[in-house]
């Protein structure tokens, strides 16, 4: 059985959270309408409440979450360093044999079953930042299979080692220095969309082989400017902002 794996954390003391238990809710109604093979949906969170109950939850062990971004903090550079658990060799206790991690801020719009259901050990987007191979909004990994990204993170060393080698990201810029190029990647060509930097330059029009778009960025597809836009009303299933 395959799991869908998202996150959901309280964010550090003075900053305000983009996130909620809505958001999980959402995201799983999209998985289930999307994808038909056997799966699951599992949230690692601190902060269960609200969360439906057909989503299984995962005790947030809050690694790393204290350690901000190389690249200043704040909402614009969150630290996302706490995802890197997916990488533990004993990750399948958790998530299982084989799963996809997928950020809150996604709308699927497509099947899945060509993006999940690739035969390597590890995809993950790549495409968005030039400064950075991958992109940590969306990967899949059958567990234990890169376990360096895990076992030789140094919170001391690792973050300033991938900002000096100029890798964007906190979480991302890691995986890109301590894997560097030539893993898998899902593109455009696979039907994976960056909200910003694909399809908002383009008057906001849906690829036709657009499976899923990822907002990552300021712009969150449950705001009033994004259910603006058709088929972000018809996709994505809530909206939380006036």
């Amino acid at each position: 059985m395959l799991t869908f794996l998202t996150w959901l954390w309280k964010p550090a003391q003075g900053y305000r959270s983009a996130f909620c238990a809505a958001h999980v809710n959402a995201l799983a109604r999209m998985i289930d309408r999307h994808y038909a093979g056997p799966h699951r949906v599992l949230c690692v969170t601190n902060m269960p409440e609200n969360i439906d109950s057909r989503v299984g939850i995962v005790p947030d062990t809050c690694d790393f979450s204290e350690l901000p971004s190389p690249h200043g903090g704040g909402n614009r550079n969150p630290s996302c360093y706490r995802r890197l658990r997916a990488f533990r060799p004993d990750a399948a206790q958790w998530f299982g044999e084989r799963f996809v991690s997928m950020d809150l801020d996604t709308v699927i719009v497509g099947d899945l079953a060509p993006i999940v259901e690739r035969p390597e050990p590890f995809v993950i987007w790549g495409e968005t930042n030039p400064r950075s191979w991958y992109n940590g909004s969306l990967f899949l990994l059958t567990a234990g299979a890169r376990p360096q990204v895990w076992t030789t993170f140094d919170p001391k060393k690792s973050p300033a080692a991938a900002f000096q080698a100029k890798r964007f990201g906190s979480d991302q810029g890691w995986i890109s220095h301590c894997l560097g190029k030539g893993e898998a990647t899902w593109s455009k060509a696979d039907g994976v969309y960056s909200y910003r930097v694909h399809i908002a330059p383009k008057g906001d029009v849906l690829p036709k082989n657009a499976r899923l778009v990822n907002w990552h960025g300021v712009v969150d597809p449950w705001s009033y400017r994004a259910q603006q836009i058709p088929w972000v009303r018809e996709h994505y299933p809530m909206t939380v902002e006036a």
